[in-house]
């Protein structure tokens, strides 16, 4: 038996299906690059990272970060996985360029191959192959919206159906959205989510059917329940079934400063009717497809030892992503093996605009990251070293005044605990420690509890053979701005001049099963 939920890291708006022995879950991935991240899995309950539909989306001066612009809480929201006729979809908004993408691939690991845009904007949309070859896109917020695509899945049809499929009809917090349409023995299925006020900001799952997509949808409330989290609902995502006939739906739950996790919720169906269980089981066994099957980590360990591939180009492990697109020329793996080196090109005022920042997921219910820095080719005014990203990040960081080295615990505070607020701005934190270090080298360890929502971050640096700690435990808040989970971050930013550089190495990742 394996606890539920079933990843303890941010993957939210979960769409999955299953091709033959195997499963596939898409989820948003926004600002970070590689971008649109695919899992595969043989038992819905591990997964391992299958695919990136794209390495970046538009090199837009936003997804580059250049300067002060920025796409934090936009970028890909929502993505449509389907296979059809061979061949694999993806189709997903983006909130900075207000532009639909449509991918497809022959084989899920790509490669993937961008079609021209589909025209209009389609919120939280879900794609629909017909039996009968038409194709429709089904999105909206309050007002859920069904339009039937050209063939060629470039636009609206002309002439073809465009109706409103569901309205919004109680006082609502949020609105129907998040939509996943299925056509499932002969009819069709749109499963929402939706906070009304009488939820009290519960959010829960709808299902609404239909014996043909020209006739009334009916439906309501399918599934409400919050495993006893903090009223924190479990909704929205995709459903699917094993090849032994049984059903599951793949949803998310808010977990605080981790982010939004995938929980299993088992259904069946009574008359067509998909009936959720009423209470998420804590712990789930499904049997593999493929028994044995060892999965690659979603997080890991790096000595960023490695080689270009036979184009010349440089693949990190599966489990990092950059804060944006990445300025190539500023960053290496090969320059010096066993180091990943970042160049500072821009003033920054802070953690939020710093270039070329790599992540990893911060991973519950406790976990802890230990990495070397050498700052000898730090300029005065450079911070570089380890972070936790988030609006309320929190970081340790050597840096030079004067010629002189520093170590620092740097944090972003707020009063405000509610998901709401904009933090992405040039407020440079509060320094909490600080002191003067000899040596240009040290060892940084980050230790985060995710643990009831505790949300809570550490930071140490190695002292002879001791572990000491700098500064506060801070407290991480989830918000909007950002609106995904805490990630661990090896970052550099200059306040003064460009051109310093960071390297770090022997990067290691530990995941706790309980608070330490």
């Amino acid at each position: 038996m394996y606890p539920n939920p079933i990843i303890w890291a941010d993957y939210p708006d979960p769409d999955v299906i299953r091709v033959e022995d195997t499963y596939y879950m898409v989820s948003t991935t926004m600002h970070f690059m590689p971008g649109c991240v695919i899992l595969r899995s043989y038992d819905l309950i591990h997964w391992e990272v299958a695919a990136y539909v794209y390495d970046a989306l538009d090199h837009t001066p936003d997804q580059r970060l250049e300067g002060d612009r920025q796409i934090y809480g936009k970028g890909m929201w929502a993505a449509s996985l389907r296979y059809h006729q061979g061949q694999y979809y993806v189709c997903f908004v983006a909130n900075d360029t207000h532009q639909t993408y449509l991918f497809s691939a022959f084989e899920i690991t790509g490669p993937w191959t961008r079609h021209p845009n589909i025209e209009g904007f389609y919120h939280d949309c879900s794609l629909l192959f017909d039996d009968d070859g038409r194709v429709f896109i089904i999105y909206g917020n309050a007002e859920i919206h069904l339009t039937e695509l050209k063939e060629d899945l470039t636009g609206p049809k002309p002439g073809g159906l465009n109706r409103i499929i569901v309205r919004e009809t109680e006082p609502y917090h949020l609105g129907y959205e998040g939509a996943h349409v299925y056509k499932i023995n002969g009819k069709y299925y749109v499963f929402l989510i939706h906070i009304t006020n009488s939820r009290h900001s519960r959010r829960t799952q709808a299902c609404f059917v239909a014996a043909s997509l020209e006739g009334d949808f009916i439906g309501g409330e399918a599934f409400d329940d919050d495993m006893g989290y903090f009223n924190a609902g479990i909704a929205q995502g995709g459903i699917v079934d094993t090849p032994d006939g049984k059903w599951y739906a793949v949803l998310f739950q808010d977990h605080g400063a981790v982010g939004r996790i995938p929980v299993l919720v088992p259904l069946h169906w009574d008359n067509d009717v998909p009936v959720f269980d009423r209470k998420p089981p804590s712990y789930i066994d499904i049997p593999s497809t493929k028994p044995g099957y060892e999965y690659k980590p979603l997080i890991g360990s790096d000595d960023f030892f490695y080689r270009p591939d036979e184009n010349g180009n440089v693949h990190l492990k599966d489990f990092w992503q950059w804060n944006h697109i990445p300025t190539n020329n500023l960053w290496s793996v090969t320059d010096k093996p066993g180091t990943y080196r970042i160049q500072s090109g821009k003033i920054s005022e802070n953690l939020i605009f710093s270039a070329n920042t790599l992540t990893q997921r911060a991973m519950g219910p406790a976990c802890e990251a230990i990495v070397t820095l050498d700052g000898s080719e730090l300029k005065d005014g450079d911070y570089a070293g380890l972070c936790f990203l988030i609006s309320t990040y929190g970081f340790i960081a050597l840096t030079k005044e004067a010629g002189h080295y520093y170590l620092v615990m740097l944090a972003r505070t707020t009063d405000d605990k509610t998901i709401f607020g904009n933090l992405v701005d040039k407020d440079t934190g509060v320094e909490f420690a600080r002191i003067p270090v000899n040596n240009n080298k040290v060892t940084l360890k980050a230790y985060g509890n995710f643990v009831n929502n505790t949300d809570e971050c550490e930071f140490y640096y190695m002292d002879g053979e001791d572990w000491k700690k700098l500064g506060i435990t801070h407290n991480m808040v989830w918000k909007m701005d950002q609106f995904v989970g805490a990630r661990y971050g090896l970052f550099l930013y200059s306040t003064k001049e460009i051109g310093g550089t960071a390297q770090f190495s022997r990067f290691a990742y530990n995941v706790m099963k309980f608070r330490r």
